[in-house]
């Protein structure tokens, strides 16, 4: 049975870091696209980054850039979602998920459906 565990949440100041894992059993993720997502509380989920699985290529949403890293461990079975420089706004449940496809144009919001396996999140609270 495939499944994805999220682990690294917690509670963090402004301008803090946190790094995120997303750990995978049961399969591997060398031959999928991988996301991570967030939603905050009365908001929709939001394509956070998204990663190939075989290429390592990343890409992020531009509420993330150049503050979010997302990486793959040579055994392709954990992802991580190093988060600097977090603000207020970044509060949120972070979810991981596995899709086939290009991972640039699933971290399109219209694609959020080609995702098939998610994780339970994590949850990041950064006070101000």
């Amino acid at each position: 049975q495939r499944q994805l565990v999220e682990s690294g949440g917690g509670l963090v100041q402004a301008g803090g870091s946190l790094r995120l894992s997303c750990a995978a059993s049961g399969f591997t993720l060398h031959y999928w696209s991988i996301g991570w997502f967030r939603q905050a509380p009365g908001k929709e989920r939001e394509g956070v980054s998204t990663i190939s699985g075989s290429s390592s290529r990343t890409f992020y949403s531009d509420s993330v850039k150049g503050r979010f890293t997302t990486s793959i461990d040579n055994a392709k079975t954990t992802v991580y979602l190093q988060m600097n420089s977090l603000k207020p706004e970044d509060t949120a449940v972070y979810y991981c998920a596995v899709g086939a496809g290009d991972p640039e144009l699933l971290l399109h919001p219209a694609n959020v459906g080609d995702f098939e396996v998610w994780g339970q999140g994590t949850r990041v609270n950064v006070s101000s």
